[in-house]
């Protein structure tokens, strides 16, 4: 209770938990910033900028939350340094391939090891694209590159080949939520049993874990993803036209998702509704309830569908099916999506909220504020080094080291 009586305000899910997260691309970071949304102590450990390295390719917009330390393990300074914050770490994330820690004498033996290790209830979650045992583990990859070794890519929608959904399957669902989800069974465990683990993420393997749906279903033959091994002739694949987006006459998009027969009967009904009378194909043909289990009928009702969607502008399609179950609703921009995420939650907005939503002990995530997207390399150096009882003299052997960037860079 505090002072006043009131009831003290509860703690985030994750408040205390410390955790050190290499500098990475997307799901390292996407892993870290969920943690540090929900309350965790996240520290970012960056390379220390230098005049003689190339600059990174953009900044870090998951970095919310977190703070950065720029320091160079090569260096022994700098390995002490680094090493001192992962003995006090919950959690230490690693982005890098196979070989890269243990070569910087950070692997997890150092500190799991069940006689010497150093932080035995340390999570030590380890994030790579493709699996560490096969004959891609030690070459370079993206987001695509996963996705198309899962299975999935090539089940996907497009013309003459599959187009994929940006970086967003491999990287942030089979990558950087697998990451945190693992991190957190991890950290569940160690209530039983006080002891940490390696937590071993692949994003071809967890793309394919978060695909379970499609590729068991193509396994059963269930008709869902490409009938007869054939892309594009499933119900959800864009092989039905009532799954499917169409094109509207001022170029913005509808999307249709009425699969069930109820669902379905209310599109067609509001649909043929908002057409101009007498509106129909060759011969006067107009598509009826029973032509949405008839395959043989589907490109005649797709192609009546793309007509009837051409005739009037995305907004004018909105009305027709708003406040009705006909599954049909307009694609968004991502401006007009945050104006709607704004209308629906006091933190929605242009900065996507954490989620799920906890009632209790919600996120603490810094929402809406641009200026918390972004860490600059090192902005809590100093901070961080105070706080590990770094002195006077390991902060000169840090400084005659390189170990915080070059002479010409480093400020403490």
């Amino acid at each position: 209770m505090s002072s006043s009586g009131g009831t003290q305000p509860a703690l985030p899910p994750l408040s205390g938990i410390k955790v050190v997260e290499f500098a990475g691309l997307a799901p390292g970071p996407m892993a870290g910033m969920i943690l540090a949304d929900f309350g965790a102590e996240v520290v970012r450990i960056d390379r220390p900028p230098s005049s003689s390295r190339t600059a990174p390719i953009g900044p870090d917009v998951l970095a919310r939350g977190k703070r950065s330390i720029a320091v160079d393990p090569k260096t022994p300074s700098g390995h002490a340094v680094v090493r001192r914050l992962v003995e006090r770490a919950d959690v230490l994330i690693d982005p890098f391939r196979p070989g890269v820690m243990e070569r910087l004498g950070l692997g997890p033996d150092i500190f799991l090891a069940e006689r010497d290790g150093k932080n035995k209830g340390l999570v030590y979650a380890r994030l790579v694209g493709f699996p560490r045992e096969g004959p891609h583990k030690d070459r370079a990859g993206h987001d695509l590159n996963y996705l198309a070794l899962s299975g999935v890519l090539s089940m996907l929608p497009g013309g003459r080949k599959p187009e994929f959904p940006l970086n967003i399957l491999a990287d942030f669902g089979g990558g950087g939520m697998m990451c945190a989800m693992g991190i957190l069974l991890a950290l569940v465990e160690r209530n039983r049993s006080r002891r940490g683990q390696v937590v071993n993420v692949d994003m071809v393997a967890g793309v394919r874990y978060l695909s379970s749906y499609p590729l068991l279903s193509t396994q059963l033959q269930l008709p869902y993803f490409g009938l007869e091994g054939k892309r594009g002739t499933g119900l959800l694949d864009g092989g039905s036209p009532f799954y499917g987006v169409y094109v509207c006459a001022d170029g913005g998009w509808m999307s249709v998702a009425c699969l069930e027969p109820q669902f379905f009967h209310t599109f067609l009904k509001l649909f043929l509704g908002a057409l101009p009378p007498g509106f129909s194909l060759e011969g006067g043909w107009r598509p009826s309830d029973a032509d949405r289990d008839d395959m043989d009928m589907w490109p005649q009702v797709r192609k009546f569908f793309e007509q009837g969607f051409a005739l009037h502008p995305r907004d004018y399609w909105a009305k027709v099916f708003d406040a009705n179950d006909a599954c049909a609703v307009p694609v968004l921009s991502p401006s007009e999506a945050a104006v709607l995420a704004a209308g629906a939650s006091a933190s929605g907005g242009s900065v996507p909220s954490p989620h799920p939503k906890l009632e209790r002990t919600p996120s603490v995530a810094p929402l809406p504020g641009a200026e918390s997207w972004t860490v600059a390399r090192g902005a809590h150096t100093e901070e961080i080094l105070r706080e590990l009882g770094v002195g006077k003299t390991e902060t000169e052997a840090l400084l005659r080291e390189g170990a915080l960037g070059d002479r010409t860079t480093a400020k403490l």
